[in-house]
């Protein structure tokens, strides 16, 4: 480089540093809230009312068992015209799809039917599942073929429901790798079966930008939570504390920049404690903060 090329190249670094950095791109996402944060004391249609005025989009809804409740939830939605999107199955923690226990697989099973049932009833696209608990009494890889096992047998009815089946990483010692998640939905070979990705979850352990990299397209929902890392003085152990979105240690414009990335267009639901109006509205507007990369 001659004195006159350096001299042109520092005075563009110099011009390009003062001039105001490009605002990122609003992502194309739809948000949405957990029923089970909504006030408990309000009337039905008054919660889902209240979830659209403050800027909320859809809605995620528990596995229902009383078709009584479940057609009551329907008629809200539909009045307050905020669509449920995906229904969260209920037992899979307390009964594993990846059991020994014959009895309890087919409650399991039982319980994956009645989301399914819901989730065609209300129009959902997802129902999210855990597929597997690994513990002392059920080793990983009993876990990986067990649980693909038993999903297959569903992979029927979702396609006859059109609903997908959306596995979520949680802390059950299971697909702890963003390699192994994206291998163990790849081999269903079905658009039935995708990734359910909570990035509050990974973030004890891992990188969420990363994992959404690696899971790319599999990814068809999203959850949304923070964490805060202390440290225990008694037993100096890290300890992570649920907080409101923006207060905890996640990098949010990483995520931002990682969501961009790969095209995501669906939807991401906020997974926090419950409060009420106040709390629920600062909540969303947080959401429209990340969503903004701002």
């Amino acid at each position: 480089m001659n004195r006159r090329t350096f001299l042109a190249a520092t005075a563009a670094t110099q011009l390009a540093s003062t001039l105001p950095r490009a605002q990122a791109a609003t992502l194309p996402i739809k948000k949405a809230i957990l029923y089970g944060m909504l006030p408990k004391q309000m009337p039905l249609l008054d919660r889902f009312q209240m979830a659209r005025e403050i800027g909320f989009e859809q809605m995620e809804c528990p596995q229902i068992d009383d078709p009584a409740e479940a057609e009551a939830i329907k008629k809200a939605a539909d009045q307050a015209k905020l669509p449920i999107h995906s229904v969260m199955n209920g037992d899979h923690w307390r009964f594993p799809l990846n059991s020994n226990d014959p009895e309890v697989v087919a409650k399991s099973m039982k319980a994956m039917r009645t989301s399914l049932g819901n989730a065609k009833l209300w129009g959902a696209e997802t129902v999210l599942l855990v597929p597997a608990v690994v513990s002392p009494d059920h080793s990983y890889a009993e876990a990986y073929k067990r649980s693909q096992a038993r999903i297959r047998e569903l992979i029927p009815m979702a396609a006859e429901y059109k609903v997908v089946i959306a596995v979520e990483e949680v802390w059950n010692k299971f697909l702890l790798s963003p390699l192994e998640f994206a291998r163990y939905v790849d081999e269903f070979n079905s658009p039935w079966v995708k990734a359910y990705f909570d990035v509050g979850n990974i973030v004890l352990f891992a990188y969420p930008q990363d994992w959404i990299r690696t899971l790319g397209k599999r990814i068809v929902k999203l959850h949304f939570k923070d964490f805060k890392f202390q440290q225990n003085r008694e037993t100096r152990k890290r300890e992570a504390e649920f907080v409101n979105l923006g207060e905890g240690e996640i990098d949010w414009k990483a995520i931002h920049a990682a969501l961009a990335e790969i095209g995501y267009r669906g939807t991401a639901t906020v997974e926090l404690a419950g409060g009420d109006r106040a709390y629920l509205a600062d909540v969303s507007k947080r959401v429209d903060k990340i969503l903004a990369g701002a």
